[in-house]
């Protein structure tokens, strides 16, 4: 039996859970994603209580992007940046 390339995975990013398929080999990048969106989510969700899961969504990718100028300007980033631009492309689907 012929083990296929891709799969999929459940990310929980917040209070939603995204079913995505990736490639095996990047299952790991996936998972921390996953890990830092969700430190960034509950750093906010403490010190802006009472908000949507939206919200909080929506702060951590803007600090994340943040991050990411910053160390765009300081380094090369292009291989980080097409992970993540894969990312965003595999959660615009599973949001349609």
């Amino acid at each position: 039996m012929e083990v296929s390339d891709t799969f999929q995975i459940r990310l929980k990013l917040g209070s939603t859970t995204f079913p995505i398929t990736i490639r095996r080999a990047d299952e790991q990048l996936y998972r921390d994603a996953e890990k830092l969106i969700n430190q960034r989510y509950a750093f906010y969700a403490n010190k802006f209580p009472h908000q949507t899961s939206e919200i909080y969504l929506m702060m951590s990718t803007i600090e994340i992007a943040v991050r990411l100028q910053v160390a765009e300007t300081t380094g090369n980033l292009q291989p980080v940046m097409a992970t993540l631009n894969g990312l965003i492309g595999e959660v615009e689907s599973a949001l349609k």
